[in-house]
């Protein structure tokens, strides 16, 4: 009569088993129905900003009434104190397309807590069902604070709805989060200057 040897599970079996499973390519694991890889030949669109530090003295003389960088590629602003003390980085939206986009310098010559927006002459043209007006509150597009530049119909400005944050999602404007314009716009005075890259 002849014994079978059955063995029990132990912790040398355990790891060898899977080290075996996570090796395995995935196209041979069991991937449940409608989760295949993705095609990393398709592009994904995300929330993107690139949060690295930037000095100042590349691109202003002096920091007099404070500087705000916006960087349109890296979709992220800059602000920096006159002082020095103070050195901010925030996410940003940018323009939908390159023919929207302005760049150069300018400077911050009214600041309006609580602003209306009014869609310029080329919106209403592209989308006639806008409204001609919106007041302060949760539906205007300018958020609970804008910063107005010496661009006409250009601001750096809030936004309620948040996912436009990280995108190429506005007509023109700079878009912050709420909480971070009203900070921004406690630090930036009139005559802060500007430059978008």
């Amino acid at each position: 009569m002849s014994k079978k040897f059955i063995s029990t599970p132990n912790r040398r079996t355990f790891l060898v088993g899977t080290a075996a499973m996570l090796s395995t390519p995935a196209i041979a694991q069991d991937i449940p129905a409608g989760q295949a890889e993705r095609d990393p030949t398709i592009s994904v669109r995300r929330n993107i900003s690139s949060f690295r530090s930037l000095s100042w003295e590349p691109y202003f003389d002096n920091l007099r009434r404070g500087a705000i960088l916006v960087d349109i590629d890296s979709r992220a602003v800059h602000y920096w104190s006159e002082d020095q003390s103070v050195y901010k980085l925030y996410p940003s939206s940018v323009p939908l397309t390159d023919d929207l986009t302005r760049r150069g310098r300018t400077s911050v010559t009214q600041k309006v807590d609580g602003p209306s927006w009014r869609p310029t002459p080329s919106m209403l043209k592209r989308n006639p069902e806008w409204p001609s007006y919106i007041g302060p509150g949760p539906e205007n597009p300018l958020g609970s604070h804008a910063l107005y530049l010496s661009w006409t119909y250009y601001r750096i400005h809030g936004t309620h709805d948040t996912r436009k944050i990280g995108r190429k999602s506005s007509n023109g404007c700079i878009g912050l989060y709420n909480e971070h314009i009203a900070e921004l716009f406690g630090m930036a005075n009139v005559g802060t200057q500007v430059l978008l890259i």
